[in-house]
């Protein structure tokens, strides 16, 4: 049975996994590795397996995003190897430096599980859209994307959020067919930043 699409973390949970993904990247720098996970960050909502994606910024730009929807390891170490990912192999960007540690700011998503959509058309996909809540995942055949919910902050149209995501996947963005699967998820985010940042997941 899927769990529910209600995610939270207690602000405790929520400052440990954000010194986990910091903690991690530190440990690249000098390791190149992730950083091992502790085993008492092994209990409650972090030993729980979950998609999460982490998001480093740098001076409001995106400085690298890798994560995973499918909830495939614990919580704790999911992000913590997201950070390690994020920070050194987000092939849009360079290796993160260890001068640059200070300035990086991180925010974590965690994910709910996947949910798969019922749709008729394009148009029936678009009214059953949830803007700035639901996450969107579309497949077919090896044409694979998604967007965090996060993304409708600078798509806030659902034409152009399924467009983009067409594109991101390397369809036409005009692109219909009946082999088109969709999956709607949401999204726990939280950062160690006060200012909330535009990026596209």
């Amino acid at each position: 049975m899927a769990r529910s699409h209600f995610i939270e973390l207690a602000p405790p949970e929520q400052a440990r996994l954000l010194e986990i993904a910091r903690s991690s990247i530190q440990h690249g720098i000098g390791k190149g590795e992730p950083a091992p996970t502790e085993r008492d960050d092994m209990q409650g909502a972090l030993a729980e397996p979950r998609g999460s994606f982490v998001t480093l910024s740098k001076q409001g730009e995106l400085r690298g995003c890798v994560g995973s929807i499918e909830p495939l390891r614990p919580l704790a170490k999911a992000v913590s190897i997201s950070a390690f990912n994020a920070a050194f192999r987000d092939r849009r960007f360079p290796k993160l430096e260890a001068r640059e540690l200070g300035t990086i700011s991180i925010e974590i998503s965690v994910l709910s599980d996947t949910v798969p959509m019922e749709v008729a058309s394009e148009r029936d996909l678009l009214a059953q859209l949830e803007p700035e809540l639901d996450g969107l995942l579309l497949e077919e055949g090896w044409y694979r994307s998604t967007f965090l919910p996060k993304v409708w902050e600078s798509l806030p149209g659902p034409e152009e959020f399924l467009a983009a995501l067409k594109l991101k996947a390397g369809l036409p963005r005009d692109y219909w067919s009946d082999n088109l699967r969709f999956y709607r998820y949401r999204s726990f985010t939280f950062s160690d930043h006060v200012e909330r940042q535009t990026v596209n997941a």
